[in-house]
């Protein structure tokens, strides 16, 4: 494991001591796919409500594609996991549309307002490392929309003109806004925009998150993925997938009647096992391409994820990672 960060032994009465006195007010648990996370995150709530003698805590989804109705096998909801455990944020949306990062902010805030007004202790989990950005790192994310004459007229200025005209606009807390001209033009095209077009946002987004990262070695996660694969094509994946496409879906039926089928493209969109399983299904992969490519994919992706969280640590975020 010489590639993973070191290892620590999680407090859990020290961390509910922390979110009790307020040090804290969110506990998140991230790691990538098939790194044990929900399972942690289960029993953490459960080692909290045994502390407490009463069930307080929640957790709060932070998974990209969970949010939709009827994308179940393929997405490892494991709701069967959480059992008396209150959870958010999956199955909000039909299966079928783009749920984005502006929308996953909003409706986090409006859950973790929630559990909190009720005096619960929200547990975020996930793998999605710009939703978790999202949700604890305070990011303002309107949805801008481009002003290709606003960017015409920054083009003709300097780096140095631009910089100066952001920083009259907003803090500059680092230099990830204008690292590149192209963000920088985007930076300040949204400050420009928000500047113009000031809104009412609630800044009941936490802000002192502890972060607990789910730690396992690289060979042992591609195992794991490999082996979860094959149980989630004997679970029913192609059958499931197949069903959105045709429309004979539960998710999608009403009274009995077969509802809207869902284009290929559209479940090509949501990538790994939908686009995979949808490109077998069309007729373009055979079983075994669409098995071998789908492994590798995620393989690939949980390598993304742990860049992401590494990413995270050295922009100063301190993840307590811990083996499970």
């Amino acid at each position: 494991m010489a590639d993973l960060p070191p290892a620590e032994e999680i407090d859990v009465r020290e961390i509910l001591d922390k979110y009790l006195s307020r040090e804290i007010d969110l506990i998140c648990v991230l790691g990538p796919t098939a790194s044990g996370k929900t399972k942690y995150a289960v029993r953490l709530a459960r080692q909290i409500n045994e502390i407490l003698g009463t069930q307080r805590a929640e957790i709060i989804s932070a998974d990209s594609r969970q949010v939709y109705r009827g994308m179940d096998i393929g997405t490892g909801k494991d709701l069967g996991e959480y059992e008396e455990i209150p959870y958010h944020l999956m199955d909000i949306v039909d299966a079928g549309t783009k749920y984005n990062i502006f929308e996953y902010q909003r409706d986090f805030e409006k859950a973790y307002k929630d559990i909190v007004d009720r005096g619960g202790i929200p547990i975020l989990c996930g793998g999605s490392g710009l939703y978790i950005e999202a949700a604890t790192c305070g990011y303002s994310l309107p949805e801008v929309p481009p002003d290709p004459q606003l960017r015409a007229e920054l083009e003709k200025k300097s780096d140095e003109e631009l910089i100066a005209q952001l920083a009259s606009l907003k803090p500059l807390h680092n230099n990830t806004d204008y690292d590149t001209r192209k963000r920088l033009i985007r930076a300040l095209e949204i400050a420009i925009f928000e500047a113009e077009h000031p809104v009412n946002r609630s800044s009941f987004l936490p802000k002192n998150t502890y972060y607990i990262g789910t730690l396992v070695s690289r060979e042992v996660r591609n195992a794991r993925i490999d082996a979860r694969l094959d149980a989630r094509l004997e679970e029913g994946m192609v059958a499931e997938i197949r069903g959105l496409i045709d429309g004979s879906h539960p998710a999608l039926c009403s009274d009995g009647q077969a509802g809207t089928p869902i284009p290929p493209e559209d479940l090509i969109y949501y990538g790994l096992e939908y686009k995979f399983v949808t490109l077998h299904l069309i007729g373009e992969l055979t079983f075994e391409q669409m098995r071998t490519q789908l492994a590798t994919a995620i393989h690939q992706f949980a390598k993304r994820q742990m860049t992401w969280f590494r990413g995270m640590e050295r922009k100063g975020i301190t993840i307590h990672w811990t083996e499970v």
